[in-house]
């Protein structure tokens, strides 16, 4: 319970600073990237306060000068900071709508070209992929929660189509991303913290010209997200892979 208080005490001390500097220059300038930098900082620093070390895998295999779409699995509230300051250069993600109806913040999450989306609305969805898209041609990574929802046992649920629609129409590199850990240090449901190691597992980017059918992209992510995690969370125990060792100690982050 503590380390959570200290991780929301930090960021609600952040916030005044970022009110006072990051917010009117981002609204003067129409530049984003103070606040961004401020904000990446402020969630990272968060996550570390709480007691959170993090390792990472395979970011040696991207190339920080392209554009992707980061596709994660998600089992903890800890994971959007925790993945978000580690993706190269300036990333979006999609947000629930109901942020943009506070009219600063949502005018800042313009700014930010985060995407709005109603999960409960097809047509919502529709429309969040288009803007999607709209951010992916400016340039900017988006990185997203595959599942749309987090598992409660560590275990891949279903995956949305939403999201592979996107990576055909825009043809960037789909970087799959296991996170491993977070489901022990904050599980779905629970506000406490507890200290620990969270590994961040970046698979090699799957090329647009690799896609295949849509079935067979959703299932190529799915296995290499499946992947990084441990032999009793995968679909299959009979996948074995580098990133499958750094459970069972034989690979180092």
């Amino acid at each position: 319970m503590i380390r959570t208080l200290v991780m929301l005490g930090f960021w609600a001390a952040l916030l005044p600073f970022a009110a006072l500097i990051g917010f009117p220059w981002t609204l003067l300038t129409g530049d984003v990237s103070l606040l961004y930098r401020m904000t990446m900082w402020g969630a990272w620093t968060g996550v570390k306060l709480a007691g959170i070390r993090v390792k990472t895998v395979g970011l040696d295999k991207l190339d920080a000068s392209r554009t992707y779409i980061f596709m994660a699995n998600h089992v903890s509230n800890v994971d959007p900071p925790i993945l978000m300051p580690l993706i190269p250069r300036r990333m979006s993600i999609m947000v629930k709508k109901e942020l943009f109806r506070v009219p600063v913040l949502a005018r800042l999450m313009r700014f930010g070209s985060l995407v709005p989306v109603d999960r409960g609305n097809r047509e919502s969805g529709i429309a969040a992929v288009r803007a999607a898209a709209e951010v992916i041609r400016q340039g900017i990574n988006m990185a997203i929660y595959v599942e749309g929802h987090r598992s409660f046992d560590g275990k891949l649920l279903a995956f949305k189509k939403g999201p592979f629609y996107l990576a055909e129409g825009c043809g960037v590199p789909i970087v799959p991303v296991t996170i491993v850990g977070s489901h022990y240090v904050m599980p779905k449901k629970r506000f406490a913290i507890k200290p620990g190691t969270v590994t961040v597992i970046f698979h090699t980017p799957i090329e647009p010209k690799d896609f295949g059918s849509r079935e067979c992209l959703m299932a190529k992510v799915r296995k290499a997200i499946d992947s990084g995690l441990p032999a009793e969370l995968q679909d299959s125990k009979s996948v074995t892979t580098k990133e499958t060792k750094v459970h069972q100690g034989k690979a180092s982050a």
